[in-house]
């Protein structure tokens, strides 16, 4: 069931959907090793999905446009996705099978992830330009990297185009072009992203920094063409750079929510999604990396990607008890 429908401008969430293979393990496997697992399930997934799903459960009005295979773990996709309210009108169905992620999960809730496409290679430019009719009316377009460089390039093209807010989520991490970083409003990455984008010898501070070592990290974002940029760091909360804010305002920390985690797969995902909710409702960057810090930290509190997802009543409560 998705949340409480908010006034917020349509979200269109363009990628990949999957369908997560979770085993669970005391700890992780070194190379070469095998360890006893104590569970398994598979659920829906998928970075795009789950942002998708993220934004549909905390009132946003949202489109996905992505692919799944004709069988039982596309089915089972779709239906998630459209149950949080997302429209799924724009998810085409190929002759590939859907896409899967093949997912660990130690007992601290860390994870390590390997993904086979499927379905989610064939998503093209194509696909982009037949869900104009959502994307010429998005408030904000909501981008990863699971599906290929030229659609995701379309997609950011076709959100700049309509006006939209074009957030890239810079993960799995590869090297982008110089043009979709100029479409690009809005940057999320993790730290290990932020200094991979940034460059041989760039230097990322960690949460104790102080602003003025952020500051510089903004400048050399904002050299990039990047002007808004959202660092998450994991249990240590986030960092907002924010080019377009007034001087003494372009440095913003945002502290963790404490939780008990016990999986932690897909919580930059529900960070993402809540980010997109908030900026289709207007607030300002830092406001909403606030939002979603709470939602990313409930997202930990149960097993799963999407069925963890919060919806807005459990992060507002969280909010007033801060």
């Amino acid at each position: 069931m998705s949340g409480e429908a908010q006034n917020t401008g349509r979200i269109v969430v363009v990628g990949s959907l999957n369908a997560d293979l979770t085993i669970y393990c005391e700890r992780l496997p070194q190379p070469g090793e095998t360890v006893h697992g104590n569970g398994f399930a598979v659920n829906p997934g998928g970075k795009s999905a789950n942002q998708a799903v993220a934004a549909g459960r905390l009132g946003g009005h949202v489109s996905l446009v992505g692919a799944v295979g004709d069988d039982a773990n596309g089915n089972m996709l779709q239906a998630s996705v459209a149950g949080a309210g997302v429209d799924v009108g724009h998810v085409r169905t190929s002759s590939e099978p859907t896409g899967v992620a093949v997912i660990a999960v130690d007992a601290h809730g860390e994870n390590n992830i390997i993904i086979s496409a499927g379905a989610n290679g064939t998503l093209s430019p194509a696909d982009v330009a037949g869900a104009a009719d959502v994307l010429d009316g998005a408030a904000v377009v909501s981008l990863c990297l699971e599906v290929a460089m030229p659609t995701v390039l379309a997609a950011a093209q076709a959100g700049h185009d309509a006006g939209a807010t074009v957030l890239l989520n810079l993960s799995p991490y590869a090297h982008i072009p110089a043009e979709l970083a100029e479409l690009t409003d809005v940057l999320l990455v993790n730290a290990h992203e932020a200094a991979l984008f940034l460059g041989p010898g760039a230097s990322v501070p960690g949460a104790e920094a102080h602003a003025a070592q952020w500051d510089t990290v903004r400048e050399r974002f904002a050299g990039r063409g990047i002007r808004q940029v959202l660092v998450t760091l994991g249990a240590h909360g986030s960092v907002v750079l924010d080019s377009e804010a007034a001087p003494g305002a372009q440095v913003t920390f945002v502290a963790p929510t404490r939780v008990d985690a016990v999986d932690t797969t897909g919580a930059g995902d529900a960070f993402t999604g809540a980010v997109a909710v908030r900026l289709a409702a207007g607030d300002a960057l830092a406001e909403a990396a606030a939002f979603a810090s709470v939602a990313a930290a409930l997202a930990t509190t149960r097993k799963g990607t999407q069925a963890a997802y919060p919806e807005t009543a459990d992060v507002e409560r969280r909010l007033r008890a801060s």
